[in-house]
């Protein structure tokens, strides 16, 4: 079993209103059977942070393309994208890069 972990989710670049302005959010990821990994985290997201418009957030399992996703400031390109495994205090940060005209 994987035990809670604590991790701050940060939205930005307009992200933000979509979780009712609320930029930074500290959260207390429960108990599993697996790790914790972003996968998880961003269906974790949906059901408990996300308040409007689903679709300009997330797409399949992952995020719509235009949305940065940074792990304790790093590119999550970097680390494993939705198979990051996260670990207790991370950070994760997401920048939305769509802007209406």
């Amino acid at each position: 079993m994987a035990a809670p972990l604590s991790v701050e989710v940060e939205f930005g670049g307009g992200a933000e209103l979509l979780f009712d302005g609320i930029k930074k959010h500290q959260v207390t990821l429960p108990e599993q059977e697996g790790p914790w990994d972003i996968r998880n985290l961003l269906v974790w997201i949906k059901k408990n942070l996300l308040k409007e418009r689903p679709e300009l957030f997330i797409q399949g399992d992952s995020v719509r393309p235009g949305i940065l996703v940074l792990i304790n400031d790093a590119d999550w390109e970097l680390l494993g994208e939705l198979d990051y495994q996260l670990q207790d205090q991370d950070s994760v940060l997401f920048i939305s890069t769509l802007h209406g005209g």
